[in-house]
């Protein structure tokens, strides 16, 4: 399966700080939880590595 092969998978994302200063992206698929957790600096790479994904995709479809 790669980025652009589509599934027909229903599944709940969550993200938020934890308790001990760490960014969790909470995924829940299937009866299958995936926590990962991330540091602040991580969790804002991934946020800027969306954002040009979301910059990319709208040119593509428009």
């Amino acid at each position: 399966m790669g980025i652009n092969s589509e599934r027909d998978i229903e599944a709940n994302m969550q993200i938020g700080p934890t308790d001990q200063g760490m960014v969790r992206i909470y995924i829940e698929a299937d009866g299958v939880e995936i926590p990962m957790d991330f540091e602040p600096e991580e969790a804002e790479e991934i946020a800027d590595e969306i954002r040009a994904a979301a910059q990319a995709a709208r040119s593509v479809a428009g």
